[in-house]
């Protein structure tokens, strides 16, 4: 079958998107960006999942006298990787639809948006399939400018202005360290193509140039101290990009990774041992902060930090086992990380677009000002209740099956002759469950907060559901996380064929099958706690159908005149935590002492907010020295035409006089 066809057509469809959606009613405009997105969909799923099926498909263009031939390479790893993004903005399209009703009357700026989504959707896709360092970059930089746009769609409002450009800078340092790379292979292999790695990686400097990879596409996946753009950009984008750029986008990064680890031939081990160290201190300080913060978006945004962390836990795992050719440690790492990345895009789209519904019937991301929302809005409850419960890795939604293959494999490799590797494998078991139960803080803190109780603050609006239209998509992505819980081995088939891309001498062993026998076990498991729970259910609707249903006000322990005021807030119940790692955390409070000799004091106001520690104490210092640097040389910019025309001369002096030593 002619896949080219079907490539070349979603870039038609990109330009249809163009042409179409500014002309198109206010009220259309979504829904034709949905319909492009799904066609666009659609028209690379099908090439992906044949490569997965049978074999890998190299699609060649012709790049003309500059780009030379561009390949297009769909193996099992792009393949995964563009269904993930295909599920991710499909969902994310969809929701958009209804999410975006309130702001239709901005013509220009939804036009606007609806045409970057398709092109930023495209761009994803087009990310995991080229293979030709130049196009590669030309498709990179498209989907960090479309996602940035994306993001600022409320331009007036200067934060989201400074979130855009915090996102334009970090990514476009990326995209330089990349640069490098790509042109240091060309120079040192004379070729555009990405196979040309698999040589350049037997070289000693191939670390090196790992190194320079890794930090670009690290950037863009958000592991520390190279995280800071990403609680900024979640937070500031309207709730239906904050899921996809979480869901996805991210993932381009370690996608990015999974490529370049797949050609990556010495140093292994200790390459591996590295990623692994740096995951489990993202994965730490990513939930520490989550648990902390009291705006809900910029919790979830630090909580894609912390999913980062566990995915490269999984890549470092399996990177080692490659190393030390062990076969079962390299599966389980690897597809610990894959099924990751599936179950975090799924999940954590689910609580974005659940937090979406929150913020746009109570108009605030600030958790301190809600309470009681699950009685007006009960079904929103339930789909960020199965976020919690799924993003703590608890059974039996799909979270615990990718993590419990990583907790596999590192207790495997705690049986290691090598103290000090075994050693680090229990450090890794002790982190992650660490990170475990901080996760487990955090969304109840967030789920209680948000949903239970009563309302800290007055709405001056009645709060409903919002359309049922809406919940489509939650209940898409539901089934799907509900489906991997309950059967993990038909996921783990394509993710078994995506090993190969790792290791060609990879089979399917033993080691294997005895891996999908236990997933088996979690998953009738996993089904036997959904069939008990809706047993539960029913059972309690029989017996309480006919019964009256009585109301009355929370105990009060005994006191007799409560008020919403001695409810936990957000702050007061992660106070404790704040305060063990406060080496870490950056807490900055803005109150009047009362003085000594008051004795009636006044009423006095209390704020504190708390700072990512890397941007305070790393990023801002250092911004601060290259600005006091720079600001020695102002007097050049002086205003006066005659001395710039002589800067001009001398730069010319400057040249002649290097030519005429032959220094150029």
């Amino acid at each position: 079958m002619n896949f080219d066809v079907f490539i070349v057509s979603t870039i038609v469809v990109v330009g249809v998107s163009f042409f179409i959606i500014p002309f198109l009613p206010s009220q259309n405009k979504s829904v034709a960006a949905f319909f492009l997105v799904a066609i666009n969909a659609v028209l690379t799923s099908y090439p992906a999942i044949y490569s997965i099926i049978n074999n890998d498909l190299d699609i060649v263009l012709n790049g003309g006298f500059i780009f030379g031939d561009i390949h297009l390479r769909i193996d099992a790893l792009s393949a995964w990787f563009i269904l993930i993004v295909n599920i991710t903005a499909f969902n994310g399209a969809l929701y958009g639809i209804g999410y975006m009703k309130p702001t239709e009357s901005q013509r220009a700026n939804t036009s606007l948006h609806w045409v970057l989504f398709v092109l930023f959707h495209m761009s994803m896709v087009w990310v995991c399939m080229l293979q030709h360092t130049f196009a590669f970059l030309i498709s990179w930089e498209i989907m960090s400018v479309s996602s940035l746009l994306l993001v600022l769609f409320d331009h007036t409002n200067p934060k989201t202005i400074k979130a855009g450009l915090n996102y334009l800078v970090q990514m476009h340092i990326g995209v330089a360290l990349i640069s490098v790379a790509f042109i240091w292979l060309y120079f040192s292999q004379g070729s555009f193509d990405f196979i040309s790695y698999d040589s350049f990686f037997m070289q000693k400097s191939g670390k090196w140039m790992f190194l320079l990879l890794f930090l670009g596409f690290g950037l863009k996946a958000g592991f520390i101290p190279l995280h800071t753009w990403l609680p900024h950009a979640h937070s500031a984008a309207p709730s239906h990009i904050s899921g996809v750029m979480s869901g996805v986008i991210v993932k381009m990064g370690i996608y990015g990774i999974l490529r370049m680890v797949s050609f990556l031939r010495n140093d292994l081990i200790l390459i591996g041992e590295i990623i692994l160290v740096l995951s489990l201190l993202t994965s730490f300080y990513g939930i520490l902060n989550a648990a902390i913060h009291r705006d809900f978006k910029r919790m979830l945004a630090y909580c894609t930090i912390e999913n980062v962390g566990i995915i490269g836990i999984g890549i470092g795992l399996g990177m080692i086992g490659k190393g030390m050719d062990n076969k079962s440690m390299m599966f389980i790492g690897f597809s610990g990380a894959l099924l990751h990345t599936l179950n975090h895009a799924l999940y954590k789209s689910l609580l974005f677009f659940a937090s979406g519904n929150v913020y746009l019937k109570t108009h605030t991301r600030n958790m301190e000002q809600l309470g009681g929302v699950i009685k007006s809005m009960p079904v929103t409850g339930f789909f960020y209740l199965a976020g919690a419960l799924a993003i703590s890795g608890l059974p039996p939604f799909n979270g615990f099956i990718s993590e419990f293959l990583i907790y596999s494999g590192l207790i495997d490799g705690i049986k290691s002759d090598n103290i000090q590797f075994s050693s680090l494998m229990i450090i890794s078991v002790s982190v992650l469950a660490l990170v475990g139960g901080l996760s487990l803080f955090t969304f109840t803190k967030s789920f209680g907060t948000i949903f239970l109780g009563s309302p800290r603050e007055k709405l001056h609006h009645p709060l409903v559901e919002v359309d049922n239209f809406m919940h489509i998509p939650l209940f898409i992505i539901l089934f799907l996380m509900i489906f991997i819980g309950v059967f993990p081995n038909l996921v783990l088939v394509p993710v078994t064929e995506i090993i190969k891309v790792f290791d060609t001498s990879f089979i399917i062993d033993d080691q294997v099958f005895a891996t999908a026998k236990l997933l088996s076990k979690v998953g009738i498991a996993s089904l036997g706690m959904y069939i008990l729970a809706m047993a539960v259910y029913f059972v309690k609707l029989k017996f309480t159908k006919e019964q009256a249903v009585a109301v009355a006000p929370t105990w009060g322990c005994g006191y007799v005149a409560p008020n919403i005021r001695m409810q936990y807030s957000s702050k007061s119940y992660s106070r404790s935590l704040v305060k063990l790692f406060s080496f870490v955390i950056v807490e900055k409070k803005s109150y009047q002492e009362i003085e000594k000799e008051s004795i009636f004091p006044k009423n006095r106001n209390f704020q504190s907010y708390v700072l990512d520690y890397f941007e305070v104490r790393i990023i801002n210092k250092a911004i601060n020295i290259i600005l006091r640097f720079t600001d020695y040389f102002t007097f050049i910019h002086n205003g006066k035409i005659q001395l710039y025309l002589l800067y001009g001369v001398f730069f010319i002096i400057m040249l002649l006089i290097a030519s005429f030593l032959n220094l150029i």
